[in-house]
């Protein structure tokens, strides 16, 4: 049952994706998914959390929640028209910007009937660390001069590492999220991307205790093929990451974190290869329709376990989508240490 809990529209996230979001549910029926959340971004409720492009085009945060409603509307028309055909979940990501982001997120949860929501950090000291080298840098300044201040030493990128995983550790207590996206997005723009996490010994112990956290109160840790997709050797979490959450007994999730209709998929089939022969993982967890409530936050949603034995099987692994990625390659699965 091919499946992905992360995806995006450029009908609802303009400037960032591509496509209606009605064609990429058609695309995902057309590659025989039998699953897809439909997750867009949050709005923004502050001024100065707005992205570049979004202040040349004269964007406002009132414009975004309008959009958000837009995309709500839209996609439960979706779910209810294509409901014989594919399941269609109606979720929505998170950007935790600040600990104001949690009453803000518990508005929406409130306001919206939703199905499930993907727990992000974008940001570290209200600066986004995945949308350019500068504002990397800008993040890491931040953090270089804290530590400074505080007359904590620490090498270069260090601090920022430890920042963005106290970040998410404070969004896990606040929101519980049931899925954890992209959980090490802080190193993409680093120097240190294809390097094991263990790296720094300070951020490793906060790794854990994030792990062990999400373990208890029974989150999913998301396993995406967009970190390749993106130039990194292996995918969102690395491999050690997923290891150890895996022996903590944690479960995982599969997404593509697909900004359009041609990214529906990417890199399944070398996806589920890296998690079964390099990480020994045997089953995903699939959020669904179910009379069992998994989160009472979310009535009639549940989960199950599937094979990925059984899940290579299925024919959609014979599509495009989901051969797309050969460039990851059988020498490269792994290959961080």
């Amino acid at each position: 049952m091919p499946f992905s809990h992360h995806s995006h529209s450029g009908e609802f996230c303009e400037g960032h994706a591509k496509d209606k979001l009605e064609e990429v549910v058609q695309e995902a029926l057309r590659q025989k998914m039998q699953l897809l959340a439909l997750t867009e971004h949050m709005p923004r409720d502050q001024p100065a959390d707005l992205y570049p492009e979004e202040i040349e085009a004269g964007m406002t945060n009132e414009r975004l929640a309008e959009i958000f409603g837009r995309f709500h509307a839209e996609a439960r028309r979706l779910q209810a028209k294509y409901v014989d055909e594919i399941n269609l979940l109606v979720g929505f990501e998170i950007d935790w910007i600040r600990p104001s982001s949690h009453e803000f997120v518990d508005s929406l949860l409130s306001k919206y009937q939703f199905d499930l929501f993907i727990g992000s950090v974008h940001h570290v000291h209200g600066i986004p660390i995945d949308y350019s080298a500068e504002m990397y840098l800008r993040a890491l300044a931040v953090s270089t001069f804290n530590a400074n201040a505080a007359g904590i030493p620490a090498q270069p990128e260090e601090m920022l590492f430890a920042d963005y995983y106290d970040a998410q550790y404070a969004m896990l207590q606040a929101l519980r999220p049931p899925v954890i996206g992209h959980f090490d997005l802080i190193r993409l723009l680093s120097e240190h991307k294809n390097e094991t996490p263990k790296i720094f010994s300070r951020v490793w112990r906060k790794i854990l205790r994030n792990l062990l956290f999400i373990k208890e109160y029974g989150g999913l840790l998301e396993i995406s093929s967009a970190a390749v997709r993106k130039g990194l050797l292996e995918p969102y979490p690395q491999r050690q990451i997923v290891e150890r959450f895996s022996n903590m007994g944690g479960k995982f999730c599969l997404s593509d974190d697909s900004h359009g209709c041609a990214q529906i998929g990417w890199g399944y089939k070398k996806l589920l290869s890296w998690l079964k022969e390099v990480c020994s993982v045997d089953s995903l967890t699939i959020f669904e329709k179910s009379r069992i409530t998994k989160d009472p936050r979310f009535p009639g949603i549940g989960t199950r376990e599937t094979l990925i034995e059984n899940l290579n099987r299925h024919c959609f692994f014979n599509t495009a989508g989901a051969v797309n990625g050969e460039i990851w390659g059988k020498e490269e699965i792994g290959q961080a240490n």
